[in-house]
């Protein structure tokens, strides 16, 4: 901030000076009769901020701003970063979309890549050894339509739910919300169909807005009728994988519960036990499967 004429010059004492004149506490080799309204020490104009209140000095300004507690969300997050994690993920799911065309030859028929060989959600390969798969299926999608449904409802529902978790915390949702899918796909799918997609983690972030709007006493029910509307056209439309996108919707609202109602005084404690908690009970169900 600057002063076009500087801080009120005081009037001279009245009865002549008394004393050597008071130095700026900043810059020794500055007298100056202005003061900080808030510690009182002597300043010089350079040194001096314009406040409610008079004029403070810059180390009094600067304390003020240490002391100002910045609001968090209901997870505690810092409010208004823009999301990094969800253009990360539509980016990865992106290039191994690009990845698995290129392999096939075809953009409706890259299923029939290396990769989907590699990488699809087989129970029974998974039940080998191959345990990756229960990862690596999370980013493969079964043509251009699959892909931009899915890529579709990550930018939507992500970009929300990023900004109130935190990054940190919606990767977690997300990955776990993955995990839940997957560990569903083990216990009720057929042993040898392979299953790919994002939408289990997709279904957990719609489980997860749910929650989140009703911690903030807001009505849950637009996410509640999303959430109905692609549960119907799971069963309807052939060839979904049904038990990976309740699994996914399923965890993915358990941990966002545990995310926004863990208590102020002990949140990060109780957040880290719920994702490793969550994490190791979802890979001992996989792998009694």
């Amino acid at each position: 901030m600057t002063y076009p004429a500087g801080p009120p010059t005081p009037p001279p004492h009245p009865g002549g000076p008394s004393g050597p004149p008071a130095v700026c506490v900043r810059h020794r080799d500055r007298p100056t009769g202005l003061s900080c309204t808030r510690c009182g020490r002597p300043a010089c104009p350079q040194c001096l901020r314009e406040a409610a209140v008079g004029y403070q000095c810059v180390d009094c300004v600067n304390e003020g701003r240490r002391g100002v507690r910045r609001g968090t969300t209901v997870a505690g997050a810092e409010p208004g970063r823009r999301p990094v994690v969800v253009p990360a993920l539509i980016g990865l799911n992106l290039a191994i979309y690009v990845w698995t065309v290129v392999q096939a030859g075809s953009i409706n028929g890259n299923a029939a890549s290396d990769l989907f060989a590699e990488w699809a959600l087989v129970p029974t390969y998974v039940q080998g050894g191959e345990w990756w798969r229960i990862v690596t299926s999370g980013f493969l999608h079964i043509g251009l339509i699959h892909l931009v449904f899915n890529m579709w409802a990550l930018w939507v529902l992500g970009r929300d739910m990023e900004m109130v978790l935190g990054r940190v915390r919606f990767l977690a949702v997300y990955l776990v919300s993955m995990l839940g899918g997957a560990a569903a796909v083990m216990l009720f799918s057929p042993a040898l169909v392979p299953v790919a997609g994002a939408s289990g983690a997709v279904f957990g972030l719609m489980g997860g807005i749910a929650v989140v709007l009703r911690k903030m006493r807001m009505s849950p029910g637009q996410a509640i009728g999303l959430i109905v509307v692609n549960l119907v056209i799971s069963f309807i439309i052939p060839g979904i994988s049904i038990a990976g996108h309740i699994g996914g919707l399923v965890v993915g609202a358990a941990l966002t519960a545990a995310m926004v109602y863990a208590p102020a005084a002990n949140r990060t404690t109780v957040q880290t036990t719920a994702v490793a908690g969550l994490t190791a009970l979802l890979l001992v169900v996989i792998a009694l499967v």
